[in-house]
């Protein structure tokens, strides 16, 4: 049950603007292997986690690059699971490796949507030709959606929506970017790890349940939360990127250790986006 909550405010913008503000869940089973953010060994442009899976290695949930290449993925809530099917966390990786732009890969993406179980995938530019950012569900509509300056919410159905802790989670997300031009960096990134970490149920929310069905009945009110935690399986990492009107980027992961709940690590990485 990732949940993933966006401001996009492309070019032009004052230097102490923000171009994204972005606020994201990883939600997965605590024993699944993964490597914490960082720059990957064979192509350090490239900033992410890495999924660790036996069969789905290097994958990746969310991830940024030197040249401005962002992309993040949700699940799509569904009572059944193909696990016969290709691994998601690769529609991620492969965009941040490639050439093509965001629409262009979402719309190749579009084309073998079925080859993979229910996803959403972010894919976004910014660069100094123009920043662009694009949505594509493959429970939806079948062409990708080039999006509108504005602020958004994405758990595990479409785009925005109106599930009761992601309408919850936006208010809070936009009460505090509402102050982003006045507050520090530091601030701005530790008040949207705190939203990111509220386990306040918004429950009932029939919506979920009747999308999830008995697939997620014996766990339902943990699900109604922005910040899961039930036995064995909740959200494990906490991500924050921030890119400015200069193209300095912030990009902060707190994440999960050892499986266990009171342990946990923060980094921290900052660097100017290529020209």
């Amino acid at each position: 049950m990732c949940i993933i909550f966006f401001k996009f405010n492309p070019r032009p913008v004052s230097k102490n603007a923000y171009r994204l503000i972005l606020a994201a869940n990883r939600d997965e089973l605590y024993h699944r292997p993964s490597k914490p953010a960082d720059f990957w060994e064979n192509n350090n442009e490239i900033l992410s986690g890495l999924d660790m899976e036996t069969g789905k290695e290097g994958g990746t949930w969310l991830g940024i690059t030197k040249r401005g290449k962002f992309a993040a993925l949700t699940n799509y809530l569904q009572p059944k699971i193909d696990i016969q099917v290709k691994g998601r966390g690769a529609l991620v990786a492969n965009f941040l490796t490639s050439d093509l732009d965001s629409f262009s890969y979402l719309k190749n993406v579009s084309a073998d949507g079925h080859l993979y179980n229910g996803f959403n995938l972010i894919a976004a530019d910014f660069n100094s030709s123009g920043d662009a950012m694009c949505y594509y569900g493959s429970r939806g509509a079948k062409e990708p959606l080039i999006l509108s300056p504005g602020v958004y919410g994405l758990s595990c159905s479409l785009l925005d929506t109106p599930w009761k802790k992601l309408e919850h989670g936006k208010k809070l997300f936009a009460d505090i970017i509402k102050k982003s031009q006045n507050i520090s960096r530091e601030d701005l990134v530790q008040e949207l790890i705190k939203v990111m970490n509220n386990e306040e149920p918004q429950y009932p929310d029939y919506a979920i349940e009747e999308q999830g069905r008995e697939y997620i009945q014996s766990i339902i009110k943990e699900y109604c939360a922005i910040s899961v935690r039930s036995p064995g399986y909740g959200t494990r990492t906490n991500t924050v990127v921030l890119i400015d009107g200069e193209g300095q980027v912030t990009f902060t992961e707190r994440t999960m250790l050892n499986c266990d709940i009171a342990q946990w690590k923060t980094s921290a990485y900052q660097f100017e986006l290529c020209p």
